[in-house]
């Protein structure tokens, strides 16, 4: 099969690779039809994430129809069009049990820290991801699920992450009604937050981001306000006067690893990596909201230290919640919200590569190019 891979930091590849066979009973195999390029796959492209290995294929948001399955397989059958959830989880063990299925503890041998994640380096479990012709899924009695007939491929693949990661990050501030929530980062997750966030109750939603073209579809997507951090010399300063001094009620962190703002943050951890990830959004969300609020954390950060501040959120007594999102456990919410149009998360694609230009598709994506906000990967384009 046809597949990308993983060179080194800035390199990859579409080459060749051994399609995936069944390796235990409750494997399936899918062809993949539409993958995506996530924010956080850049994070392993630039070099951030422990233990990427080189002849990895990354990809954790994808969607297919079902190939192939093992023995044991009850829930899908060979022919059935699926959304694989980016998380790998067994659903029975501790963490399953009680809906936590990101922190599984039986798919990883890093499971102290992560649970399993497609295409995500080894120290996610060392899974190959969906940015390839055919995809190995384990568990694939309680990961896939079917697509509803009523929902479009671009849809469906969106909500195996970064829709449904931005709506738990609006689902972890706990908002209540009336709140002000301010969402750091319009990228896909950001921008879905934001849009979240009203159908929990906001009664006022700010999105904070630098890039002009991304701040513009926060207003179209989200009805959001925006302001451009670049354009301010403290966004903490600016946080407090938008709110009457006192701050958000809730603040999300849609950015993690690689948040520019400050030049010391983001060249030791995202340049020298001498951090687990650039704290500078995380540091505002804590300093922008209000003593008492609560900061939802949906950026993805490495597994080592970050010079967060934590003193101020101690002593702030804030509510500092944050998880990689168990994506099965939002799907019967997103799916009546897509069905009944209060989300459309196809009007976040803004480029369809094929598998073949992966490569351009990554640098486009990373150097910010033709107002990239989302890039699906078309594996079956001529």
């Amino acid at each position: 099969m046809r597949a990308m891979v993983y060179r080194g930091p800035y390199r990859i590849r579409v080459e060749d690779k051994p399609r995936p066979v069944i390796e235990h009973p409750n494997d399936a195999i899918v062809r993949v039809t539409r993958a995506a390029i996530c924010g956080s796959d850049l994070h392993l492209y630039h070099g951030m994430m422990p233990d990427t290995r080189v002849g990895m294929t990354f990809g954790h948001e994808f969607i297919g129809v079902v190939d192939e399955v093992g023995p044991s397989v009850r829930t899908v059958q060979a022919g059935d069009r699926v959304m694989v959830p980016f998380n790998i989880f067994c659903g029975t063990c501790f963490f399953c049990a009680r809906g936590l299925y990101a922190n599984c503890h039986n798919v990883n041998p890093n499971a102290t820290a992560v649970g399993g994640i497609y295409g995500y380096s080894h120290t996610c479990g060392g899974y190959d991801g969906g940015q390839a012709e055919y995809v190995r899924v384990p568990l694939a009695d309680v990961g896939p699920s079917s697509i509803p007939d009523w929902m479009d491929d671009e849809d469906a693949v969106l909500l195996t992450d970064a829709v449904a990661t931005g709506y738990f990050g609006a689902q972890l501030g706990d908002i209540a009604e009336g709140d002000v929530v301010v969402v750091f980062g319009a990228g896909p997750v950001g921008l879905s937050a934001a849009a979240s966030a009203w159908l929990m109750g906001a009664g006022r939603v700010i999105v904070i981001d630098h890039l002009e073209y991304r701040l513009a579809k926060a207003r179209s997507f989200a009805h959001a306000e925006t302001y451009n951090f670049a354009e301010y010399a403290d966004v903490v300063v600016l946080m407090k006067e938008l709110t009457d001094r006192i701050g958000a009620d809730v603040a999300i962190d849609a950015v993690g690893a690689e948040a520019d703002g400050n030049l010391l943050q983001h060249i030791t951890s995202a340049k020298l990596k001498l951090q687990g990830g650039s704290p500078i959004a995380l540091n505002w969300a804590i300093d922008s909201v209000r003593k008492g609020g609560t900061v939802s954390v949906m950026g993805a950060y490495g597994p080592m230290f970050s010079a967060v501040k934590f003193g101020d959120a101690m002593n702030k007594g804030l509510t500092l919640r944050m998880n990689q999102c168990p994506v099965k456990r939002q799907w019967p919410r997103l799916f009546e919200h897509v069905r009944n149009g209060y989300l459309k998360p196809r009007d976040l694609v803004t480029h369809r590569i094929p598998l073949e230009h992966i490569a351009e598709g990554y640098h486009i994506f990373s150097a910010k190019l033709d107002g990239c906000i989302k890039p699906l990967v078309v594996t079956d384009a001529a």
